[in-house]
């Protein structure tokens, strides 16, 4: 389709009946609850989320760099640990994170419970291990009732991240305006969150970013059309991305796509953290994945359509 002929059809409002269903053929789906969860575990997950005895020294828990006031991310360009730290990757958010089908930017770990055991371990981030986190938590009795009413065996390591990894079932962002959207309700987004998510589908961006996470649910190589690497300089480690997983040489510089439904509220972007804005973001993108350059007007409403993918977080059992 010539491009001046597409101008003139995504101005043009479609009918209301256009969008009823609209998710059931198309690349997104709604953000769904997770029901079945054990509410005592869920508190006591929390707790522990937000407990920095987790750490070698008391001064980092999960909420340091996944801090769930600012999107379930620390907003830095990589993230600090112990010590003061810097480690060597962007904070993933934590939100929707139970959709993931992996988890962390190389996919190391396969599950949320193997996921929250990752950084108690990492010399950076945490610098700990289980035999002094659970002498630490041992002392604290009234955390003692918790785990004792909870499992058999009292405070374990297992039981530590199992509880974690249920809290972290309960952060969802639930009800955006475009879920709405798609349930229906055609006045939920604005008409250039509309054309944005034409855009988004027609430049291709949907081929990765899709599914109820919008993303999360593959592998895919940074660089397809451009080699971003040697444009950047400066390689570390973690740009070998699943390569440090596989050994493999085809997983290098492959990383799970990341969800999009929290874009608007987690910069910086990328794995390494180097772009500091949205458009920063859509047009790195456009040139090294999808070979091209995108308009600033169409850049402004693919990130009119990402804003509307924010959804509502209520803590467990306030919903």
């Amino acid at each position: 389709m010539r491009r001046g002929a597409l101008a003139v059809t995504l101005c043009l409002a479609p009918p209301a009946s256009a969008y009823e269903g609209f998710w059931r053929s198309g690349p997104i789906a709604p953000l769904p609850p997770i029901a079945g969860l054990n509410a005592q575990k869920v508190q006591l997950g929390e707790r522990l989320f937000h407990d920095t005895r987790l750490s070698r020294d008391d001064t980092v828990s999960c909420a340091t760099c996944h801090a769930i006031e600012t999107g379930g991310v620390d907003g830095d360009k990589t993230a600090t640990g112990i010590d003061g730290v810097k480690g060597p990757i962007n904070t993933p958010t934590v939100f929707n994170s139970a959709y993931n089908f992996v988890q962390f930017w190389n996919g190391r770990a396969d599950t949320l419970e193997e996921q929250a055991a990752g950084p108690v371990h990492n010399p950076i981030e945490m610098g700990s291990n289980w035999d002094e986190v659970v002498a630490k938590l041992s002392r604290d009795v009234e955390l003692m009732k918790s785990f004792d009413a909870l499992y058999g065996d009292g405070v374990t390591g297992n039981n530590i991240v199992d509880a974690i990894a249920e809290y972290e079932r309960t952060l969802l962002t639930l009800n955006s305006p475009f879920d709405r959207f798609l349930m229906g309700d055609v006045n939920a987004i604005t008409p250039e969150a509309k054309r944005g998510y034409d855009l988004f589908q027609s430049y291709g961006c949907s081929a990765c970013h899709q599914g109820v996470n919008v993303g999360g649910n593959m592998f895919q190589a940074l660089g397809i059309m451009g080699d971003y690497f040697s444009d950047r300089g400066d390689l570390t480690d973690a740009d070998l991305g699943r390569h440090q997983v596989t050994g493999r040489d085809q997983d290098r510089h492959v990383f799970k796509v990341p969800s999009l439904r929290t874009a608007a509220q987690t910069a910086p972007y990328f794995h390494d953290g180097t772009q500091e804005t949205l458009v920063d973001a859509v047009k790195t993108m456009a040139k090294y994945q999808l070979g091209r350059e995108i308009p600033d007007a169409d850049v402004k409403d693919i990130i009119e359509f990402l804003a509307s993918l924010a959804g509502e977080y209520r803590r467990f059992g306030e919903r």
